[in-house]
């Protein structure tokens, strides 16, 4: 029996028995971004940095360009979020300001 799927692929009980290997398409690298909604740019940073992403991608077992999108995903959430919280504050705060009309009955 099969104790966790993730340890068993992690293991390699899962997913190395040449019965199911098979060679995959030849999908060029454009065609795999495509597929993955991704476009190249170029971006200039600190030599540093670079080295200290390496090593932390490495450290989760990913390439370091990966994880830079991973980052940039992260705070581009966080920040949609936190201008999504403040235009609605904003909107409520104006709202609790305005007179409310009296009904005449």
């Amino acid at each position: 029996m099969i104790a966790s799927s993730d340890d068993a692929w992690d293991s390699r009980e899962l997913g190395s028995s040449e019965a199911h290997v098979k060679v995959s398409d030849d999908l060029s690298e454009m065609d795999i971004n495509d597929a993955l909604e991704l476009h190249p740019i170029s971006i200039r940073l600190n030599k540093s940095l670079i080295e200290d992403l390496k090593m932390i991608a490495d450290l989760h077992g990913l390439g370091y360009q990966p994880l830079i999108r991973q980052v940039l995903t992260r705070f581009a959430d966080c920040e949609k979020k936190r201008i999504l919280q403040e235009v609605h504050s904003r909107e409520l705060k104006k709202q609790n300001r305005e007179p409310k009309s009296k009904k005449v009955a």
